[in-house]
């Protein structure tokens, strides 16, 4: 790999991400506030997601509970699907594609939050998850990219949508880190107030 391809990395996810801005920030907010409503309601926030995705998932989890840059009580996260032997129980009783489901049964109530994270929104196992958290009347976040695909069909007026408009999961993926790191200053911001990070 060539220097210069490498340099081309680095300036076509600064460029995309700059791109985007505009578009995203509106569903950003949205988020931020379906998320500030959840933790000061006294609910929790699930969050799932698939390969990359589920590492994100569980990226945002810790950042929730352990903080980002500031120190602050902890929020109630939880990423679905760490605890296998739950998760391939819940899978066993039914299908695969049911066990994210079956927590969001199991835990869900009306007023907690369920973060579902997808490069292309396609996955069986997150749409029949976001149907399971709006049966419990939760607020669903998609976090997805390319169209929004079957998860972005699901979502409702009061559910959040945030799509990244690109077909490459890397640059996706790039993008839905940045966003989470958003969603977690928009917390400390409204939890804490605007006191800026010291460098």
């Amino acid at each position: 790999m060539h220097e210069q391809h490498i340099q081309q990395h680095f300036v076509d996810s600064a460029g995309l991400k700059y791109q985007w801005a505009e578009a995203l920030a509106r569903p950003v907010l949205e988020a931020s506030e379906a998320l500030f409503a959840c933790v000061t309601g006294g609910g929790r926030i699930m969050l799932c997601g698939n390969g990359a995705s589920g590492a994100l998932a569980q990226y945002m989890a810790a950042l929730l509970v352990g903080g980002l840059e500031r120190q602050r009580p902890e929020l109630p996260a939880l990423a679905l699907g760490t605890d296998v032997a739950t998760f391939t129980a819940a899978a066993r009783r039914g299908e695969f594609a049911d066990a994210f489901a079956a927590q969001v049964r199991a835990l869900g109530q009306p007023g907690d939050v369920l973060m579902a994270l997808s490069s292309n929104g396609n996955a069986a196992n997150l749409a029949r998850a976001a149907e399971a958290a709006q049966e419990r009347e939760m607020v669903v976040i998609g976090i997805t990219g390319a169209g929004g695909g079957e998860l972005g069909r699901l979502l409702r007026d009061t559910d959040v949508h945030i799509c990244t408009p690109h077909d490459r999961p890397a640059r996706v993926h790039e993008c839905h880190q940045l966003v989470l790191h958003i969603l977690c200053d928009s917390l400390d911001r409204q939890l804490l107030g605007d006191e800026e990070f010291a460098t």
